[in-house]
């Protein structure tokens, strides 16, 4: 039996798993790094999505004016980005707990993320992040793993999940 060290949250665009993210780390009371995602917008539209490190790093995941080879709708993505800000983020620090939002079709255009995300959530270390919903080959694989939980975020339950998940967290740390 594998001791689940993982979880993620998933759901549909905008469903809120960002905000569920955001909410668990002003409220943890445990050291952690890693990132998450926010959308820019200008004018009530969106334009691009940023990458923000928890020690106050951030940069562009993807946005209409990146010219790129990787392409999500009018989004270039910048791996660039991903590889100079998300992935030092995401390596595993002792103790540490490791933010991962997002596990997605943009972030995972990069092989070395894709190694970095592996490396991440096969270390000791918990694990709290989101994941894309429907996701290709590599991020089924993660959903399939013994050590992983994936909660599913909605309407009805999102304002419910930060306490659930700052529960579990605590929960995580007293069994270590």
């Amino acid at each position: 039996m594998n001791e689940i060290n993982n979880v993620l949250l998933t759901g549909a665009p905008s469903s809120g798993k960002t905000t569920v993210i955001k909410e668990i780390i002003k409220s943890l009371n445990h050291p952690a790094n890693g990132f998450y995602t926010e959308e820019e917008r200008v004018d009530g539209k969106r334009v691009g999505f940023l990458m923000k490190t928890l020690d106050g790093r951030s940069g562009y995941l993807a946005h209409q004016n990146i010219k790129s080879d990787f392409h999500i709708r009018r989004y270039g993505i910048s791996i660039e980005n991903i590889e100079k800000i998300a992935i030092p983020s995401i390596t595993p620090v002792e103790n540490n707990i490791i933010i991962l939002d997002e596990i997605g079709k943009m972030e995972c255009f990069s092989l070395a993320f894709k190694q970095a995300t592996t490396n991440a959530i096969d270390a000791p270390n918990i694990v709290i992040g989101t994941i894309t919903l429907g996701g290709d080959d590599f991020i089924q694989e993660i959903k399939k793993r013994q050590d992983m939980e994936i909660s599913e975020v909605t309407v009805e339950n999102r304002d419910l999940l930060p306490d659930i998940m700052l529960k579990k967290i605590s929960t995580m740390l007293n069994i270590r």
